[in-house]
């Protein structure tokens, strides 16, 4: 079974606690704080594997979870860090949160953490000091992402077939390749996508049958919707067009219609190919050519026939040649862009940026009806580690406030002693003497 979408929760290791240990030795007086650190929670990482070519295991495996950190402990044992879990993904693979792009895997072995795990908790080894020679503050492991990721797979080739139903792609594909697609001499034959290799002049090319399109497939009428993803990556189209249409023209200007709605692919290279013509008058075929040239002058047309082995050479040359021009095009625009970054470099024009560490340490306070909202990506780092249970790590994190500044914007807002601080889902009171 075919799948090329699907839905799967994430969920990645969480961090090991960091430990409270003392060194309890004999003849070893005082011998200090000694809590190890805890591991770091295990990532979700996706593989792109030539040899997987569905996303139907996330059907059955809708959940993905990576193992958590150790916690730390004594003599400064750290805690050890959970596994990753590699998922191995077909090529072609975009991973998505949210409806943004996280991921795009389109290389054999290409990997991408999708997951991050948590951070492990320092500990109290970690928080002695001059003055704080036995502390008693150990930091919690904070939580690893979770989310549910949308995963949509886009096959990779060279050329992407096209056309109405019972246009014959199938087979074509099946006489120029090694595919064994279904065929039939009915419409929707095909309900799956299908891949194969054609080799011409030592050169090989990989190509994409989709299921036939009908007007209205960008739309999500048909079966067109949900595959005219599988050509968008393809470099030429190949437009097949059944030359027993009663009007050709009319057949390649509807699809060609669907295509100028779907994303860019109005704008892709395209060669036109009047399908089964053994035996058909060349009169015929002249006028069938003749009709969509009149729809697109520029079109490239040939007259093949799978069923007789005839045209495909042709048809197959010119597909190669367009490839190649193609990947020189974006080599070429490649190297251009390139050129381009170093010239602006060289440049130095004067820019105003926020630097890392500023963003790092910048926060957010917002009043709501019963409490105050802090937000700031360091600051919740630290309560995501913050032992709430343990009132040293709670007023630990209270002077992270206040050497933030995030005390004295609290006060300006009218936060008293017994207001309720959030930050990060943790929830806290202001005391008088902080």
């Amino acid at each position: 079974m075919f799948v090329d979408t699907a839905k799967v929760s994430l969920k990645a290791g969480k961090g090991g606690n960091g430990a409270v240990s003392f060194r309890r030795e004999i003849y070893i007086p005082k011998g200090g704080p000694d809590g190890g650190d805890g591991g770091k929670g295990g990532d979700i990482v996706f593989k792109a594997d030539k040899d997987t070519n569905t996303l139907i295991d996330f059907r059955f495996t809708p959940i993905l979870t990576a193992e958590d950190g150790r916690a730390g402990s004594g003599s400064r044992s750290a805690g050890r860090s959970g596994k990753d879990l590699v998922v191995e993904v077909p090529i072609g693979t975009i991973v998505k949160r949210d409806g943004d792009v996280i991921a795009d895997l389109v290389k054999d072995g290409q990997t991408a953490v999708i997951a991050k795990g948590g951070d492990g908790g320092f500990g109290n080894a970690h928080f002695k000091s001059s003055t704080r020679q036995a502390p008693i503050i150990a930091e919690v492991g904070e939580p690893g992402e979770e989310f549910e990721a949308e995963l949509e797979l886009k096959l990779l080739a060279d050329v992407g077939l096209v056309g109405l139903p019972n246009a014959g792609k199938s087979t074509f594909l099946s006489v120029v390749s090694n595919a064994k697609p279904e065929i039939a001499n009915y419409p929707f034959t095909t309900l799956t996508p299908n891949l194969g290799v054609a080799t011409i002049d030592g050169r090989d090319l990989l190509i994409a049958d989709i299921p036939g399109l009908i007007e209205g497939a960008s739309e999500g009428k048909g079966l067109g919707h949900a595959f005219l993803r599988h050509v968008d990556r393809t470099a030429v189209l190949l437009h097949l067009v059944d030359i027993y249409n009663n009007d050709a023209g009319e057949a390649y200007r509807t699809i060609r219609g669907e295509l100028d709605k779907y994303a860019d692919l109005g704008l892709r290279i395209e060669v036109v190919a009047l399908t089964k013509c053994e035996g058909v008058d060349a009169e015929i075929i002249e006028m069938q050519m003749a009709a969509i040239l009149a729809v697109n002058p520029e079109a490239r047309v040939f007259a093949i026939s799978a069923a007789a082995h005839t045209g495909l050479i042709e048809v197959l040359r010119e597909l190669a040649d367009l490839v190649v021009k193609n990947e020189q095009k974006i080599a070429d625009e490649g190297a251009v862009q390139n050129s381009g970054d170093l010239l602006e470099e060289d440049e130095e024009l004067p820019t105003i940026t926020l630097s890392e560490d500023a963003i790092k340490t910048s926060f957010k306070v917002e009043k709501l009806e019963d409490r105050f909202v802090v937000t700031g990506e360091k600051i919740e780092k630290f309560a995501r580690r913050t032992d709430m249970a343990n009132y040293a790590s709670v007023n630990r994190l209270r002077d992270i406030m206040k050497k933030l500044g995030i005390r004295a914007e609290l006060t300006s807002l009218g936060a008293e002693p017994d207001s309720i601080i959030e930050i990060a889902g943790k929830e806290f009171t202001l005391v008088e003497d902080w």
